[in-house]
């Protein structure tokens, strides 16, 4: 073959290798923002996926532990990925100290965040309701296990939630205040069962006499004007003895479909504020 031949050759075989090399750099490659795990729960009798956020600086050290921050509604199509931001950010900027934030993947929802109700209208919402105390034993005997397994984790707990996911975060506070150290709830859907929970809720919270909790609760526009929220407000004024301490947050600015951002950005500062000032540049 001649020379004239093998050039023009030479030069279509190298822009085959090369559009086959940009391409091969123009694929997408998955992007990794956590860890994620099943779980089998003899408690429920299901499987629960699981979603992990590490903090920057965790991977860095075989030492360091952290505190958790365990969130209902935490799938990667729920609100996982804006908390887990949120916390990457606070941290980052040192407005928060840093948690582990532990995503509890929902199946029936409506099931797992809701308490016993009398209410018919709210035994529609779901075909099974109620389901909370064995939500918390789920939580209590085989996830909290679990993650002080996995990772390095300190004592200090914390729950997150927004709408139903408030109630169970409230609910919980009055109901079984050790599970967690701080709970913070935003637009809790405390209208449940008639309101039975709110109206409980003084004389529960005038008796506890166990260790320091605290509580941050806010509420929108839609939300701030109920009546139970009015008197769970009052209950919070006037009946919260000084190991129980709690936030009360009006946001008329936002809506319930618009406040868990905003919400959870003032709650962080405030609940999970840092033990040590910023470092100076």
């Amino acid at each position: 073959m001649k020379s004239s031949f093998l050039f023009p050759l030479i030069l279509l075989l190298l822009s085959v290798v090369c559009d086959q090399s940009a391409a091969a750099q123009d694929q997408a490659a998955p992007l990794t923002i956590g860890q994620t795990f099943t779980l089998a729960s003899a408690t429920l009798r299901e499987t629960r996926r699981i979603n992990v956020y590490l903090p920057p600086g965790y991977a860095d050290s075989a030492t360091l532990r952290l505190p958790v921050l365990y969130m209902p509604d935490g799938g990667m199509a729920e609100d996982f990925l804006h908390v887990a931001g949120l916390v990457q950010v606070g941290t980052g900027n040192y407005t928060m100290r840093p948690f582990i934030v532990v995503g509890i993947e929902n199946t029936q929802r409506r099931r797992d965040m809701t308490g016993p109700t009398t209410n018919a209208e709210d035994r529609k919402i779901a075909p099974q309701v109620g389901g909370s105390a064995a939500f918390r034993k789920f939580i209590r005997t085989e996830l909290m296990p679990t993650i002080r397994q996995r990772y390095r984790t300190t004592a200090e707990t914390a729950i997150v939630g927004e709408s139903l996911a408030g109630l169970f975060v409230v609910e919980t506070w009055l109901l079984e205040p050790d599970l967690f150290d701080t709970y913070v709830a935003f637009d809790p859907s405390l209208w449940w069962n008639n309101g039975e929970l709110v109206a409980q809720a003084d004389k529960i919270v005038r008796a506890y006499a166990g260790p320091a909790k605290t509580l941050y609760v806010a509420f929108s526009s839609d939300t701030e004007t109920a009546t139970t929220t009015r008197r769970f407000a009052a209950t919070l004024k006037s009946a919260a003895p000084a190991k129980l301490t709690s936030y009360y947050q009006a946001m008329p600015e936002e809506t319930h479909a618009t406040i868990y951002h905003p919400a959870a950005l003032r709650a962080f500062r405030i609940v999970f504020k840092p033990h040590k000032a910023a470092p100076t540049k």
